[in-house]
């Protein structure tokens, strides 16, 4: 799952090779995400036909096509290509992957294992700078990170097919289209799904806008600005592993609260910060506080409507368009006014996560059946 965050590096690289401007460079993006709206419900139907475990099979077969592209023709139709292929395999693992854990895990730790899986997660999305950075700069060519992550996904494959997995029993209930989309109708599920589009915007534009940061305020090369996003991602994967440890003993309401209220404060910080040692304290903040906040949403969607549980993972993954959504927004305001201005888009956003989580301060929402 973590090698779809080589977009936000990738796109960077991209921009520099195609000569390309802000808003065409995160316009990129699009073609990673919009495949969440196409294909997340979809999935959640497929699940229930062929079972989670052939869907997770499929979907990494086809991350694996994706990244073996640009090795084999390196031009902007190809990588619009791989981009499009990794958008697919990402939003098909990402939906079939949630149900299955809320399977095997009781509902009261839920929130935490989730959490955990999003530390084990952002430890492949922080090294992917790391990979791309050494690459060009020990290599000559940042483009040996996508055969390395290629062939993870090959392993993963082997190693999943030769795994028995007991899947449950559906009883006859087929999800469909039309399921997914009623589930709208409901305030908390609304609030949600808005929720989750905008907390990947924030992850994905932060991925995205840090080293262009780093080079404005520092004047550093791309090489060593990308590290400033393996740095947001380290702080990624240690905020999961915290909050999983966390969400253990407090409630996943107050802690969205109190996580928004921080990831706040750090990003005014950052922006308003004119020392390199000051902005990289930011963004390590930043990683840290918004790290457990897709988990928490997530977790309180499943747990509204545990009857719907497909139908709610495949209607959540749909809100990850936000991750091109959001960074195209940041990309034609810093067009227009500057990168700072174009990074006030995170704070409107995290501003309504505060609003949602206020909205949801309840230890718990109340199951509707």
């Amino acid at each position: 799952m973590g090698f779809v965050d080589v977009v936000g590096i990738a796109s960077n690289y991209i921009k520099q090779d195609f000569m390309l401007s802000d808003t065409s460079a995160n316009l990129l993006l699009m073609m990673v995400f919009v495949w969440f709206v196409l294909f997340s419900i979809p999935t959640g139907v497929l699940m229930g036909k062929i079972g989670r475990k052939k869907t997770v099979l499929l979907c990494i077969l086809i991350t694996a096509a994706a990244l073996f592209v640009p090795v084999i023709s390196y031009n902007l139709v190809t990588v619009l290509v791989a981009l499009s292929l990794l958008g697919i395999g990402n939003t098909m693992l990402q939906v079939s992957l949630n149900p299955l854990l809320s399977d095997i895990v009781p509902d009261s730790k839920l929130a935490s294992s989730m959490t955990f899986g999003q530390f084990v997660k952002s430890i492949s999305s922080f090294i992917g700078p790391v990979i791309a950075g050494g690459a060009a700069l020990y290599l000559g060519n940042w483009r040996y990170l996508f055969p390395l992550f290629g062939g993870i996904s090959i392993l993963a494959a082997v190693w999943l097919s030769a795994v028995k997995v007991t899947e449950p029993s559906f009883d006859g209930k087929k999800g469909s289209f039309s399921d997914s989309i009623r589930l709208l109708g409901d305030r908390t599920i609304l609030g949600l799904f808005i929720g989750i589009l905008l907390v990947v915007g924030i992850d994905v534009g932060l991925n995205v806008s840090i080293p262009k940061l780093l080079m404005l305020k520092t004047n550093m090369p791309l090489t060593e600005a990308g590290l400033g996003s393996s740095l947001y991602f380290a702080a990624k994967t240690a905020g999961a592993f915290i909050g999983a440890v966390i969400l253990v003993r407090i409630s996943a309401s107050r802690f969205y609260t109190v996580t928004v209220v921080l990831a706040l404060i750090s990003l005014a910080f950052t922006l308003l910060i004119q020392s390199t040692s000051g902005v990289y304290i930011g963004i390590f903040l930043l990683g840290l506080t918004v790290s457990n906040i897709f988990s928490i949403i997530f977790f309180k969607a499943l747990l509204h409507k545990p009857a719907f549980r497909n139908e709610i993972s495949g209607l959540m993954m749909m809100g990850i368009i936000g991750g091109a959504l959001v960074p195209l927004e940041i990309g034609i305001v810093t067009d227009s006014l500057g990168l700072t201005s174009g990074m006030l888009v995170l704070g409107v956003c995290m501003i309504y996560l505060l609003a949602n989580s206020l909205w949801n301060r309840r230890d718990a929402i109340v199951p509707v059946h």
